[in-house]
Order: structure tokens, then C-alpha cells, then sequence
């Protein structure tokens, strides 16, 4: 079931850096809403509240519901949102519009199943995550909050690519239709490096028992040498 996100959302009218200092000071996030053929609009939230819900994966690939002043609401999803560079802060926030009809480009987290009990894993591999999101092209009632791609079967020096994933009605993948399609390796196993190193270093001990063997020989022969030298 998908999570639903609903706010209270404040118009302002003061705008540049000092007026969205004053806001972060009081606790609000200062931000705008744009798209569907409308003018944008510039907006504020509870910080305390979007802090909350961002927690969740689901909060970015989520349609919002936005109730704005007494009695409009507004469907959006984010589309870009600023952090301090070390605070816990969000600096700004960024959300589309909405429209029923209008396809959304949206990066969706992929969800690896069954990682532990890969064929390779249990083999000795690593399993390597090479890709965690993808973007994808959908209207907004098929918008999925993510992509599973199960990982069970995969073993040892094999790999996973974007044509591999499953993906939900009504999804497409834009990697893989745009003018030049790229069907990019998404996960992948291989033995650690370490064993790999043992397992090519190993057929180096007979040499040395030979290289040893030959040596005694020629001690040998040099002992018989010198015995005869004796006589």
C-alpha cells in the first residue's frame, strides 16, 4: 500500500534571502510550486514535519497531497530539495504540479530481494549494487515508490542490466528508450579479491618442490665429484 503524504502549506509573498531566513527561523521550509501551464507559486511548510516524512524512501517518488489556505488543495511531487551542507536543515524545496493526463519523469529506488541467498553469495561472491536508482517515464496513477529486482539466481561473475528489471503497468524505463539506449550493468557478483589472489598463487608450490629437487641433484653430483677427486 502506498503512503500517503498530506501538508498544510502557507503562500508567502516576502521574497529573497533575508525573507527565507526569517522563515527557516521559524521553523518552516520555504519553497515553490510549478507546472500545469500555471504560474509558479511560492509556499512554505513545517520543517519539523518534512524532516519527519523524508525519512521515509517513499517520500521521494510519493504524489502529495497540499492543502493550501482554507479550502484549495493540490496534488505535486518533488521534484528537487536543497540541504545544509552539515546541518540537519532543509535549505529549500522544490515540488510539479500535477495533471492526470501528463506523463512524470521520476528516479525510483531499486529494491534488491533475496541478496543474502544468492547463488553467488553463498558461493563466496560479493554482491555489488552498481545501480540504486532509475529514472522512469509514467502517468501519475502508475507511479510505483520503487522497483524490485530479485537477485536469487545470480551467481558468481554474473550481472544484472536495466533489461533485466521488471518493471510495473504502465512504466517505462528512460535509459532504455531514449535516442541512445544504454542497458547499464545494475548489480553484479565476484569473488573478493583476496581469494582470487590465493586460488591464482596456489600452483606456484609444485614449482618449488622442483626447483628444490633439482638442487639436491646437483649437491649430488657435486659430492660424487669430489669423491672421485679423492681416489
Amino acid at each position: 500500500m502506498k503512503n500517503r503524504f498530506e501538508f498544510v502549506v502557507h503562500a508567502r509573498n516576502d521574497m529573497g534571502k533575508g525573507a527565507s531566513r526569517r522563515l527557516r527561523k521559524q521553523g518552516l521550509v520555504p519553497a515553490v510550486i510549478y507546472g500545469a501551464g500555471k504560474a509558479a507559486e511560492s509556499v512554505s511548510l513545517d520543517h519539523n514535519k518534512i524532516i519527519n516524512a523524508s525519512a521515509n524512501e517513499s517520500f521521494y517518488a510519493s504524489i502529495m497531497s497540499f492543502k493550501i489556505g482554507k479550502d484549495r488543495h493540490q496534488d505535486v511531487i518533488l521534484k528537487d530539495m536543497q540541504r545544509h551542507p552539515f546541518k540537519p536543515i532543509i535549505m529549500h524545496m522544490d515540488f510539479l504540479r500535477i495533471q492526470a493526463d501528463v506523463a512524470l519523469k521520476v528516479h525510483v529506488q531499486i529494491h534488491f530481494l533475496n541478496a543474502e541467498k544468492a547463488v553467488g553469495v553463498k558461493d563466496g561472491g560479493l554482491l555489488s549494487h552498481l545501480i540504486n536508482d532509475v529514472e522512469i517515464s509514467c502517468l501519475p496513477k502508475y507511479l510505483p515508490q520503487y522497483i524490485e529486482l530479485d537477485v536469487l539466481n545470480l551467481g558468481v561473475d554474473q550481472t544484472l542490466h536495466l533489461s533485466d528489471l521488471k518493471l510495473p503497468e504502465g512504466v517505462t524505463l528512460l535509459a532504455l528508450h531514449g535516442e541512445e539506449p544504454h542497458d547499464l550493468p545494475v548489480v553484479s557478483i565476484h569473488m573478493p579479491k583476496a581469494a582470487v589472489e590465493e586460488e591464482t598463487a596456489a600452483p606456484e608450490a609444485p614449482e618449488t618442490e622442483v626447483i628444490n629437487e633439482k638442487k639436491v641433484e646437483e649437491a649430488d653430483a657435486a659430492g660424487d665429484k669430489g669423491k672421485g677427486g679423492k681416489k
